[in-house]
């Protein structure tokens, strides 16, 4: 039961409050003139001013709530170096011991983990927190325990920012003379020119305390496809370290120092810098025979890639016309024959011939420059054909054949047909997995083509099949360059939606990139990457079946690890690794490199336990810092053996932390169950005493 006294005023409160005035002035006005009776008179005056305030007895039920400590528990990857794991264990068991000794008190126990988030990497116990608060009323915690080693990535910069009243306590692992040696990376490139290199820059640091620790330090530097090389550099010194990038794609630099004396970890000892190579915008040479409707559909798909820069021709008045316009008054420009495929041939990635023939336009010896250009210079060529590659103008007819993977039998077909995946297409990166494509067996979802060129395949693949399950799309590899045939000239219907259309923009873009030697569309690749310690090693091949890869790793070993089928053409394993590094795999010609270990650079950057970046917040909301060891040496010896505050409930202390104890606050919550209100000075009670005080002001003014 609980009691207390409202009052509940019977006149409005201005009204109420200038009565009260005009009776304390009339009772002054009495006992300055000393009149007989002034003293009942007041008694009456403050019987009147009772009743008119209505004072009431509640009375209510309550029902007691208990205080709520939430207690963090730091399971980053930091707290699992050295003993702190164990000394994390021996401080919680001693926290479940004390808590159970204070009545009237619930636990909520929160275990934080490293942040999942790749973009905020880091330590995030706040974030956490607001997760375990929002099930919790403010008005009911009495305090919030860290348990960690100080490197929180995610304090807030005021104590209001969390939203309730209680004390912020931090128990501490580790020790406050921990030492630690790291690399840190002061500016490392994102990408590179494949062929060129950049320069990163690093620095070793130093933190806590360095005993014998030496100033002069040895850098190991691994790149990809060289010998490792060694560095010798001082404390806090810069060095700038060449990163070249051999290849398209992802180009990985290794740099390891070696472990001091007394170091808290190594785990922190590799940096590892991972960037793109790319190649130098991609030039395309796109020559339309005449104006059709996919001549569009090319162009856009082309302009629209920032990595293409694009030269595109396309004729409109053919050598044979002759129409009698001077020459003089014709805005076309010549076609640029000697310029473009003699002089700036090799200038090119990938040359396209759009619906193009034979009409002596170009002379028979450029035919045969494009030839070598592609088979001893390693160019790209792709034909898209329509009826022009049927007939005797064809492409086919003239120097360039050698290098065509198909030749036209002459017929046209034209009726309507459905663009179809062939074995091969399913396997290839080009058409693996297209969007509408079905699975084997079934047809495909996207519109139908009506005319097809028929042609007799002779070299390369057939990744995809038209009417009559003839080739519709061949790849081929000629020499040291590539040849596409597309057998159709009718594309542009799925880009028009035709149909419900079909996935254009994909086909197009990765078969001119597969042209181009993009590394992501090789038939045969060997990719591998990491998460942590876990090891993915993935596999693409044409063949039916794949070999097993090896792995070697930083030490030297080296495994054999078998792949398992994924999909068509892919075959992928994963494996847990034991120590952190680079780790090559191998198959055949075949290379891959990644690097296994933290990935939370962020996380692993600063790793010796610390005070500071929790201190503002602490001291601004009363709490506490407290190391549960006093020594390294301790923790690395006695694990076990912590030295945990007492724990102490106080209700309106301002201090709530000091020497061996922490205190949390007693929040008195509770909830009403019921109430009940007795008028106490209202009624005949309240006149009663109104006449009788009256009646003997009057009595003693009359004597």
């Amino acid at each position: 039961m609980n009691w207390s006294i409202d009052f509940a005023p019977v006149l409005p409160a201005p009204v109420f409050w200038v009565a009260g005035a005009i009776a304390i002035a009339l009772v002054g006005y009495l006992l300055l003139r000393g009149s007989r009776g002034a003293l009942l008179r007041t008694a009456a005056l403050a019987a009147l001013i009772a009743a008119l305030a209505n004072p009431i007895l509640r009375q209510e039920e309550r029902e007691s709530l208990s205080n709520v400590a939430i207690v963090i528990i730091d399971q980053s990857a930091s707290q699992t170096l050295g003993q702190r794991p164990k000394q994390t264990d021996a401080v919680k068991a001693d926290l479940e011991a004390k808590f159970a000794k204070i009545p009237n008190l619930t636990v909520k126990w929160v275990s934080a983990s490293a942040s999942s988030d790749t973009s905020s990497p880091g330590t995030h116990l706040f974030a956490d927190l607001n997760r375990a608060l929002a099930d919790t009323p403010p008005d009911r915690i009495a305090g919030v325990i860290l348990l960690t080693d100080g490197e929180v990535h995610d304090v807030p910069k005021s104590a209001s920012s969390l939203g309730f009243d209680a004390p912020v306590h931090a128990l501490l692992t580790g020790a406050p003379d921990e030492f630690d040696r790291r690399i840190e990376v002061l500016k490392a490139p994102r990408y590179g020119i494949v062929g060129q290199s950049r320069d990163i820059e690093v620095a070793v640091r130093d933190a806590g305390k360095k005993g014998n620790a030496p100033d002069i330090v040895t850098l190991k530097v691994r790149r990809e496809g060289r010998d490792d090389e060694r560095i010798t550099t001082s404390i806090d010194t810069t060095v700038k370290i060449e990163m070249p990038f051999p290849h398209a794609g992802q180009n990985i630099l290794e740099i390891e120092l070696d472990t001091a004396p007394d170091e808290l970890t190594p785990a922190n000892n590799r940096a590892v810098i991972a960037a793109e190579g790319v190649r130098e915008n991609l030039r395309v040479l796109l020559i339309s025979g005449e104006p059709n409707p996919g001549e569009r559909t090319w162009r856009n798909l082309l302009k629209s890639d920032a990595a293409v820069d694009l030269v595109h021709f396309t004729i409109l008045r053919p050598p044979e016309k002759r129409d009698g316009t001077p020459i003089n008054q014709l805005s076309l420009i010549d076609f640029p024959t000697r310029e473009l495929f003699s002089e700036k041939i090799n200038d090119f990635d990938l040359i396209i011939f759009d619906r193009y023939q034979h009409r002596g336009l170009l002379q028979l010896p450029y035919y045969d420059n494009i030839a070598r250009y592609v088979e001893d210079e390693g160019g790209a060529l792709l034909v898209a054909a329509g009826d022009d590659y049927a007939g005797n103008l064809s492409l086919f007819r003239t120097p360039l054949s050698p290098v065509l993977p198909a030749q036209p039998t002459g017929r046209i077909i034209v009726e309507p047909f459905k663009a179809k995946l062939s074995t091969d297409g399913r396997k290839h990166p080009v058409t693996r997995d297209l969007p509408g494509g079905g699975v084997e067996g079934a047809n495909p979802t996207w519109g139908r083509w009506f005319r097809q060129v028929e042609v007799n395949a002779e070299n390369g693949r057939v990744l995809m099949e038209g009417a009559g399950d003839r080739p519709l799309l061949l790849l081929d590899r000629r020499g040291k360059g590539r040849v596409a045939l597309l057998t159709s000239d009718q594309a542009w219907l799925w880009a028009r939606g035709f149909e419900g259309g079909g996935p254009h923009t994909d086909l197009l873009r990765r078969l001119s990139h597969w042209l181009m030697k993009e590394p992501d569309l090789e038939e045969e690749r060997l990719t591998a990457s990491a998460r942590g310690l876990k090891l993915t090693v993935e596999r693409h091949s044409m063949e039916e079946t794949v070999g097993p890869v090896t792995l070697s790793a930083p030490g030297g070993e080296t495994t054999e690890l078998t792949l398992e089928p994924a999909g068509s053409g892919v075959w992928r394993t994963s494996v847990d690794v034991k120590f952190p590094g680079l780790y090559k795999v191998q198959s055949g010609d075949l290379a891959a490199v990644a690097h296994a270990g933290i990935h939370d650079p962020i996380e692993m950057s600063r790793v010796t336990a610390t005070e500071k970046k929790l201190e503002p917040l602490i001291d601004a909301t009363g709490g506490g810092a407290f190391w549960t060891r006093s020594t390294a040496a301790q923790s690395a010896t006695e694990a076990a053996d912590v030295d945990v505050p007492r724990i102490s409930m106080l209700a309106n202390a301002r201090v709530l932390a000091g020497s061996g104890w922490l205190g949390l606050k007693d929040r008195e919550a509770f909830v009403t169950r019921g109430v009940k209100l007795t008028p106490m000075f209202t009624g005949l009670s309240a006149l009663a005493a109104l006449l009788f005080l009256i009646a003997m002001a009057w009595w003693r003014e009359g004597r």
